[in-house]
């Protein structure tokens, strides 16, 4: 079975319980997606979500492989989830949404389909800070982003634009400039001159957030 990238374990984050159904966006080779469906057994279920073929026959090979049945893995972008609303009591994610060129879309569309109460639990790399853009983009290079991170209060702010209420963001690894002296420094930076900028400014976190209850 091939392991997937990622900045943090939200399958052992999300507290799945029984009977749950999960939604893994960006589930690469399927790995999370298959250890969600055992947490939640046979009464629960797991969809994985990518938008690559090769990714998508990995992630079949795999559940193959592990002959575990409560799994569907489809194709589509997260900016277009294509499953029916409130139809999802969990979603995750292993460090994806921070490459979407529409955050602001991902998570209206997360939030259209998880259910009253439904929660939201993904790992994903944030700024704590701002930081000049060309040291950014280098250290987005080196944890594996593609596109922009989010500051925190930015990161939260959004969530709670799109509805979701009870959004918190707890670090998992907070990067400082040592980590990446050597990746910065084949940049061309003088990793002596701008540690003060990068010690801390970037982190691996795992944010939850809800969606509200169901009104009775």
């Amino acid at each position: 079975m091939t392991a997937s990238l990622g900045c943090g374990n939200p399958t052992a984050l999300a507290e799945l319980r029984p009977g749950e159904v999960v939604l893994d966006l960006g589930s690469g080779g399927g790995i999370d997606v298959l250890l969600s469906a055992r947490r939640v057994g046979p009464d629960g279920f797991a969809y994985g979500l990518d938008m690559t073929d090769e990714m998508l026959a990995l992630a079949r090979q795999n559940q193959r492989q592990a002959g575990v049945k409560n799994v569907e893995f489809l194709k589509g972008g997260i900016e277009a989830i294509p499953l029916p609303d409130h139809s999802v009591d969990v979603i995750i994610s292993n460090c994806v949404i921070n490459l979407s060129a529409d955050k602001d879309r991902v998570f209206a569309e997360a939030r259209r389909v998880l259910k009253p109460g439904g929660r939201f639990a993904v790992s994903d790399v944030v700024r704590r800070r701002d930081v000049r853009p060309e040291l950014q983009r280098s250290i987005e290079l080196w944890v594996g982003c593609v596109a922009g991170t989010l500051e925190e209060r930015d990161y939260l702010a959004r969530l709670e634009k799109a509805g979701c209420v009870q959004s918190s963001i707890e670090p998992t690894r907070v990067y400082e400039a040592k980590d990446a002296a050597q990746f910065l420094a084949e940049a061309g930076f003088d990793t002596e001159q701008i540690a003060h900028e990068v010690d801390g400014a970037f982190m691996s976190a795992f944010i939850r957030a809800e969606t509200p209850p169901a009104v009775s």
